[in-house]
């Protein structure tokens, strides 16, 4: 393991993300809130610990390799989640704890959106900015992580893309450089915030408001400058924008990038991820009109339909911004919302969750299964779209399917031990496992009352679902320390 190539290369990503402290001043300055002192203190702390770890390893020459890879990718979120709470800590107005502050930062940069924050709306704005700026950031990490990165380590979910499962992407890189994908990815991504953002702006949002909530819906990440999230603003038309962007960020950015080169939408309904969620989706919009129509919640039906198109959108992407108090919903929607996270948004995508391809290629062994109790000889192959999968796909998503689950069960167990009751306990390891953010039961209202130790949990949890869980967890193997 090369371990002064790994202190050169987190030495750099401290400087440069100390970089980020900068756009808040501007912001600070704009609005005269006074809150530029904290940041500029944190880009100063951030950039001299960066050039501390990078001056002694700079001319360090080596080939990164596997394990290496793991540990930097681990450390890249982990370190820069807690080097982003720094601003936190510092800001007068808000008199935050280190827990609380890493809470906040790590929730930011994973895309999780869960907040320790109340009285969002007289916060200053710089304040408001970064914590939009940290998730719209860790949102491209995001998408770079999981087409460019992760399946170069054999893990993720665009690995099974690799793994002959039919679509327009099977490749680790959408071209032949990972400088190149990363380029051709931030193209799409800014492009998509741009257009998210003018859209609105024209809906009747301010300037500020407007880049803030391109940021979160974008990301998929779940923070808002105000208490009632997009429910502030109570426009049909901001939650159809929403509903629509929340719906492009979800997708897998592959395809974007397949459809811009081809100039036609035709590889969106050759994939058959794509299928199978957009086929969810409806299913949950349906149930989700139609009780709340039933039980009359939002008004009109044309109301109902648009609150939940949102909230289904919303929820089982783990975006986490709400235009409605989705957890006051009758019956069973609010936790229908909950468990929708699980599988969240398509590989490849900056949402949150086990990934739709593996959900559908577990729906589709079950009915393979059933088929195996019928005819007990029969061979069955089976098929995601054109072509079959492979027996070693199947093995790896069970596998992943599995361990999910027990990290789940294990964390709401460890969640009740420290005075959550099993409902709020459920909600809090959706909000932070799924990358979700936005709870019910207990934690409907924030996350700041919990006890440090459940928020620790939390900070691990998310994690462990922005790096699909395989690459934090090889961490703790014996083997992986062993030369």
């Amino acid at each position: 393991m090369h371990i002064a190539l790994i202190a050169r290369i987190l030495g750099l990503l401290l400087m440069v993300f100390s970089f980020t402290m900068i756009p808040p001043v501007v912001v600070a300055w704009i609005y005269q809130d006074s809150g530029e002192t904290a940041f500029l203190i944190a880009f100063g702390v951030l950039f001299a610990l960066g050039l501390a770890l990078w001056l002694p390893f700079m001319r360090s020459q080596a080939e990164l390799q596997t394990r290496d890879g793991f540990l930097v990718v681990t450390l890249f979120w982990a370190v820069l989640g807690l080097a982003g709470s720094v601003p936190l800590m510092l800001n007068d107005a808000l008199s935050l704890s280190f827990t609380d502050a890493a809470f906040e930062a790590i929730s930011g940069l994973t895309t999780t959106g869960a907040t320790i924050l109340t009285g969002l709306d007289e916060l200053p704005r710089s304040l408001l900015f970064y914590r939009q700026l940290l998730q719209w950031l860790g949102g491209m990490g995001v998408i770079v992580l999981a087409i460019a990165i992760l399946p170069m380590l054999g893990v993720g979910g665009m690995q099974l893309y690799r793994a002959e499962i039919p679509g327009p992407m099977k490749e680790a890189k959408l071209t032949p450089r990972i400088a190149e994908t990363g380029k051709a990815l931030w193209y799409i991504y800014v492009a998509l915030t741009v257009v998210c953002g003018l859209a609105y702006w024209f809906a009747g949002m301010d300037a500020f408001n407007a880049i803030c909530y391109a940021f979160t819906t974008i990301g998929t990440g779940g923070f808002a400058p105000h208490d009632a999230s997009l429910g502030h603003f109570d426009n049909a038309a901001m939650d159809w924008i929403g509903t629509t962007f929340i719906f492009l960020a979800s997708l897998n950015f592959a395809l974007h990038f397949t459809a811009w080169r081809a100039r036609s939408l035709a590889a969106y309904f050759l994939d058959p991820e794509f299928r199978f969620f957009l086929g969810m989706i409806v299913l949950y919009v349906f149930i989700a009109a139609t009780v709340l129509h039933w039980f009359d919640t939002e008004g009109s039906g044309i109301n109902a339909l648009r609150h939940a198109a949102f909230q289904v959108m919303s929820f089982s992407t783990g975006t986490g911004l709400t235009s409605t108090d989705a957890a006051a919903w009758p019956t069973f929607l609010p936790f229908m919302l909950v468990m929708a996270s699980f599988v969240g948004g398509c590989a490849g995508s900056t949402a949150g969750g086990m990934k739709v391809v593996r959900g559908a290629l577990m729906f589709h062994q079950g009915q393979r299964e059933l088929r195996r109790l019928i005819y007990p000889t029969g061979v069955f192959a089976l098929r995601f779209g054109a072509r079959p999968v492979d027996e070693r796909v199947l093995q790896a998503v069970a596998g992943f399917v599995g361990v999910y689950t027990l990290i789940s069960v294990a964390s709401m167990l460890v969640l009740t031990a420290t005075g959550l009751d099993m409902g709020t306990a459920t909600s809090a390891v959706a909000a932070s496992l799924n990358n979700l953010g936005v709870g019910i039961e207990g934690v409907a209202d924030g996350f700041r009352h919990l006890h440090p130790l459940a928020k620790w949990l939390m900070c691990l949890l998310m994690l462990l679902g922005r790096l699909e869980v395989f690459t934090l967890l090889v961490l703790f193997t014996p083997m992986f320390w062993r030369q």
